[in-house]
């Protein structure tokens, strides 16, 4: 079999083992003592979805027809599919699929926040879909800010960004570090267009910070991506880090972004430092530096 022919097949289990588990009586319709189709037939399915049995059946078939979003979308509300089927039935159809507007949880599953807190070396952050910061660990209250102290409403990270002194003093060349971020969030908000949480935090941004006015026009767009950025933090001074910006699997618009220290300034032991030092009276700030240099000078690293 070619290619297409193999996703046609499965195309057509998919949808035929879809439509078996749901009953007529789920969907409303009448059951009959004559049913000998387990589940939905063909001719069910196509008028719940609006669509020709004639067309369906040749879906079923492997035809080599094509199914627009709206049919896809209407499919699998008939067929009550998850998001994660959702997304398979636009696959094997060759359709790129749309977001789901129904409103996901963005929940933090238990292990996954293990996984956060243990990592407590490095800093840590979960962000959701509209970049609230939904989760972070003991390193990154003390690389970036005290999330905890951070009101709820004010705690989105494009929000601190643009808005934060402390946050923003932390980054060397804060407005390309800050373009490349509204960059990213552009592409997150181009998902989510028209979502009122969305518009309404871009309204707020516009508002209160010039450079956020001044660049949001500009759609510039980027994708999520690793590199290595210089920051100037207040307890240790100049020092160097590599980020990544992780997808979870079971629910893709969570971000989970990891920052770890390289070799170079002697990060690694100004980032142990910041996390040592975390929570300790202000003035310790002089005192952590003075141990880094030590430790360098005596090449504890």
């Amino acid at each position: 079999m070619r290619q297409d022919e193999i996703r046609r097949q499965e195309l057509s289990d998919f949808l035929r083992t879809r439509r078996a588990r749901i009953s007529a009586a789920e969907v409303g319709l009448p059951t009959g003592p004559r049913r000998r189709t387990p589940g939905l037939r063909r001719e069910e399915v196509a008028q719940l979805a609006g669509v020709s049995a004639t067309w369906y059946t040749w879906l079923e078939q492997r035809r080599p027809i094509r199914a627009s979003a709206g049919v896809l979308d209407n499919l699998a509300r008939v067929l009550r599919l998850d998001p994660f089927e959702r997304t398979q039935l636009f696959q094997l159809a060759q359709r790129q699929p749309a977001l789901d507007a129904s409103p996901r949880r963005e929940r933090v599953t238990p292990l996954l926040q293990r996984l956060v807190d243990q990592n407590q070396a490095i800093p840590v952050v979960i962000l959701g879909a509209r970049w609230d910061v939904i989760a972070w660990n003991r390193a990154a209250r003390a690389f970036f800010l005290d999330f905890e102290a951070v009101p709820v409403a004010e705690r989105n990270m494009v929000w601190l960004y643009f808005t934060n002194r402390a946050l923003r003093s932390l980054f060397v060349d804060w407005p390309s570090r800050a373009r490349d971020v509204l960059a990213r969030f552009r592409a997150d908000y181009g998902r989510h267009a028209g979502d009122s949480r969305f518009v309404q935090l871009v309204e707020r941004l516009k508002a209160v910070s010039p450079e956020f006015a001044l660049w949001w026009p500009r759609h510039d767009v980027l994708t999520h991506s690793e590199g290595r950025k210089h920051y100037n933090h207040p307890a240790v001074g100049r020092l160097v880090g590599e980020h990544i910006t992780l997808s979870v699997t079971d629910n893709p618009e969570l971000k989970l972004t990891i920052i770890t220290p390289t070799a170079e300034a002697d990060s690694v032991a100004k980032f142990r430092a910041i996390v040592e030092s975390f929570g300790r009276p202000a003035a310790s700030g002089e005192r952590t530096k003075s141990r880094v240099a030590r430790q360098s000078q005596s090449g504890n690293v």
